[in-house]
């Protein structure tokens, strides 16, 4: 490299988006993905020995897929070549295998191929790449956002390792964006930027584990803030929320908006709002309350405020929180959505809710009483001797598989806990009880 190219390249590195600077150089540097870049994690140590097999990196964007792609370079000692995955057309893959394997004959250099979004390579494309990765001519690396069990051939699958990288946490963005404010020579450290703390949360919250929306929004900040008089640059989290073009949703999950926003859920979809409902659900989720706290709360309130009008929406609930389990955000909040309009739009009863607080207080309020004789255990031989069990009737030894007989003590005999409804499945329930208490069991 000549005068001229290297200054070229300097300038070139020096005017790169942020998110290109900040590019870890080192695994020291790399933040998150510890499950698999972290010390003596297998991907680690491949590259660390430069024994490379051919893989793909499968993840959302800013997770850090293009970033091991280069520290695989800087490891490696086979010749390193990038690929347009939209530009590159079969003949020039031609071309390159053919160059690879010139290579390998002349040099004894093998080649690796890293061709970030592979699953924007056609079948064509993807075929012409089979031959070479089955016999070594070339180290295949691809990444990307898409599944690649859909979007990737299975015969180029196989004979690849697929390491799936997760969303950075919020705390790994944070690092990442402290790094960059405070780093003089790559990042905004020169700048002397001051970003307030609120400011700080909404850009973490905003980028959802995405490190290369949070440098490219914190830099876009920063070069647009003039200087105050003591030549620092205070952002702001309004100004953080212009950069990311994310308005600020004003949001403490540790105050009154919290308890706020989640008591405007429950009591939408205890007032049958679907509409309103769905307004609290997406403005807890996009301001980044936790899914599993809403789901819970929708558990309690299908059992609350519907019960047994009808059933089912206790399991909706339940199946939507199972959903948050298995899937994640931003998946899981279609669920989300399913359950909640389901649980608006149920016929309401609060019966299930009333019954057990008053059977609670009549517990801890009047005499508990002793059961009764004939409802003890009688398994035991000396309890049968005691005449316990003696006298019951066993219900499907009868007409309806019913039969009048005492449950409650004799201290609580004839109170009612349970009162149900008009409404939804409980009309049913309420005519059943009254036939047995009428004693009209046909």
């Amino acid at each position: 490299m000549d005068l001229f190219s290297a200054a070229g390249e300097a300038k070139r590195k020096k005017e790169a988006p942020l998110a290109t600077r900040m590019r870890p150089e080192s695994f020291e540097d790399f933040v998150g993905q510890q499950e698999i870049v972290g010390p003596q994690k297998l991907l680690r140590r491949a590259i660390e020995a430069d024994r490379l097999t051919s893989m793909i990196f499968y993840g959302p964007p800013g997770t850090g897929k293009t970033t091991l792609a280069f520290l695989i370079a800087k490891y490696t000692k086979a010749h390193f070549e990038t690929v347009n995955a939209v530009a590159a057309g079969v003949a020039e893959l031609r071309k390159l295998i053919k160059e690879a394997k010139d290579r390998y004959a002349l040099q004894g250099q093998r080649t690796v191929v890293f061709i970030d979004e592979i699953h924007r390579f056609n079948k064509g494309q993807q075929d012409a790449l089979l031959p070479a990765v089955e016999d070594g001519t070339i180290i295949l690396l691809g990444a990307t956002t898409e599944n690649p069990y859909y979007e990737v051939n299975t015969p180029l699958l196989s004979r690849s390792r697929i390491f799936r990288l997760r969303p950075l946490t919020g705390a790994e963005v944070e690092t990442v964006v402290n790094r960059a404010l405070h780093d003089r020579e790559k990042g905004l450290g020169a700048l002397q930027v001051v970003l307030e703390p609120a400011a700080l949360a909404h850009l973490v919250r905003v980028a959802e584990g995405d490190a290369r929306l949070a440098l490219n929004g914190l830099e876009l900040a920063a070069l647009t803030t003039e200087p105050a008089a003591d030549g620092k640059r205070y952002l702001t989290e309004e100004i953080i929320a212009d950069s990311v073009q994310q308005k600020v949703i004003r949001y403490d999950k540790d105050g009154d908006n919290h308890y706020d926003t989640i008591s405007a859920f429950i009591k939408s979809i205890r007032g049958s709002h679907p509409d309103a409902a769905l307004f609290y659900l997406a403005k807890m989720l996009k301001a980044g309350e936790d899914p599993k706290f809403i789901a819970r709360r929708m558990i309690v309130h299908a059992a609350e405020d519907i019960g047994n009008a009808d059933p089912r929406g206790l399991l909706v609930a339940v199946a939507a929180a199972q959903a948050v389990e298995m899937v994640g955000l931003p998946e899981a909040r279609i669920p989300m959505a399913q359950a909640a309009i389901y649980l608006a739009t149920a016929p309401k009863s609060n019966s299930c809710c009333v019954g057990i607080d008053q059977a609670m207080t009549a517990v801890e309020t009047l005499s508990q009483g002793t059961v009764p004789l004939h409802l003890r255990d009688s398994n035991h031989p000396g309890s049968r001797q005691l005449g316990h069990g003696q006298g019951y009737l066993y219900p499907h030894d009868f007409p309806g598989h019913y039969v009048a007989q005492d449950y409650l003590p004799a201290e609580v005999k004839g109170q009612r806990y349970y009162h149900p409804s008009e409404e939804g499945y409980e009309r049913e329930i309420k005519a059943r009880l009254e036939k047995w208490r009428t004693g009209n069991n046909n």
